[in-house]
């Protein structure tokens, strides 16, 4: 049987057979991972304009059948998607372990790729998708879905007239929730049934290039909690709040990382930390501090842009406001602009057709993914990291 490394190596050297679509073409697209962000991303599409859902993959079993319950393809081997020439674009909604994998397959297959957050989850996993990216001349879209939204449009009309903000040298970001005792933040402990069994799962496609380890369904259901196939609150939170402003801003990849946390709380075998800070020096002379924790919900989620002329402060709603000891007559600003919740996919969808570009393209959640790679690494030494650009490595 065709090993999986092997089927990646060929589709590589293909030529790709998707095509870009006219304004009113109908976009057909495949799902890669349909448990319940990949069921999210399908309603998205389903809202959207002229496109549809053909095909779902999925290693497990239980998804696979509600798939054929919408009366779509389903497929327990991807590649088996990725065969069919009609389907235009693939939706990546796989463990961010998985995600070079599918992604680099979906490209060499000539299709255009939505691929959720954090785009790669190594640095090696990052260039390697570059590579594939930059042979392929297909759009792709990282789902970091803030980038469409009307707080993006609002925060850009602040930052247009630089008078407003100054110089900007600070960003302060906190993300803190909570939740009830029993109910431990991406535990899905109510998913491991018997259902959940080696019958039903391929355990050798979810380990992927992960190391190698006996049966878990425990592993499988809950992947959030471990660092083999997660970046835990950096990779599922941080990295929504950075690549806000990293786009806003045009920032680059940061000079130096240092995170600093732990497993304080949720003493449930998970690995990645549940409380943390973090520190990102950017090229740019902007310090980004990032706090975060699940055991408590003050302050909340928000983000502070700091400039010796004026602040914006972005959480539910987004707001400029002057700092009056530098710009007495300044006056303060609120968003108004609004957006679906599908916007993001829509997005990417008139992008494949050529009417658009995408919101938070490749280079964006390319950079993303290496700040919070960073972080990782400065938390797994324990020491602050920095970003060789010549050699493009963590040192």
């Amino acid at each position: 049987m065709e090993s999986r490394r092997n089927f990646i190596g060929q589709v590589a050297t293909g030529v790709a057979s998707g095509t870009f679509l006219s304004a009113g073409d109908r976009v057909r697209a495949g799902l890669i991972g349909f448990g319940g962000r990949g069921g999210e991303l399908a309603n998205h599409l389903r809202a959207s304009t002229h496109a549809e859902l053909v095909a779902v993959s999925d290693i497990y079993t239980p998804h696979l059948e509600r798939a054929q319950s919408l009366g779509v393809a389903a497929h327990s081997d991807y590649r088996r998607l990725l065969d069919d020439r009609s389907i235009d674009a693939v939706i990546i909604a796989t463990p961010q372990h998985l995600h070079a994998e599918h992604f680099c397959a979906a490209l060499s297959a000539g299709k255009h790729v939505y691929v959720e957050r954090t785009m790669a989850f190594t640095v090696e996993q990052a260039k390697r998708m570059r590579a594939a990216f930059q042979n392929s001349g297909r759009i792709v879209q990282v789902g970091h879905q803030a980038c469409s939204s009307g707080q993006m449009d609002d925060a850009l009309h602040f930052l247009s007239d630089r008078r407003r903000m100054g110089r900007i040298t600070a960003i302060r970001m906190d993300h803190f929730r909570n939740s009830p005792a029993a109910k431990p933040p991406w535990s899905r402990s109510s998913r491991l049934t018997p259902e959940a069994n080696a019958r039903n799962i391929d355990w050798q496609a979810f380990l992927g290039d992960a190391p190698a380890r006996d049966f878990d369904a425990r592993r499988f259901v809950n992947w959030r909690l471990y660092s083999d196939y997660s970046g835990g609150g950096v990779y599922e939170n941080m990295s929504q709040q950075i690549c806000f402003w990293f786009k806003a801003l045009d920032l680059r990849i940061p000079r130096a990382a240092f995170m600093s946390g732990g497993v304080l709380l949720w003493k449930d075998g998970r690995e990645v930390p549940d409380t943390m800070v973090v520190a990102l020096e950017q090229p740019e002379n902007i310090l980004i501090s990032w706090s975060s924790g699940f055991g408590n919900n003050h302050p909340g989620i928000a983000e502070q842009v700091l400039g010796d002329q004026g602040t914006i402060s972005r959480g539910n709603q987004i707001r400029y406001l002057p700092q009056k000891v530098n710009r007495p007559d300044g006056n303060e600003m609120a968003g108004r602009r609004t957006s679906l919740p599908h916007a993001h996919m829509q997005n990417f969808l008139d992008a494949i057709r050529g009417t658009a570009k995408p919101s938070c393209p490749f280079d964006l959640g390319y950079r993303v993914s290496i700040a919070c790679r960073m972080a990782l690494e400065s938390h797994r030494l324990q020491r602050a990291v920095r970003w060789d650009e010549t050699k493009e490595e963590i040192v």
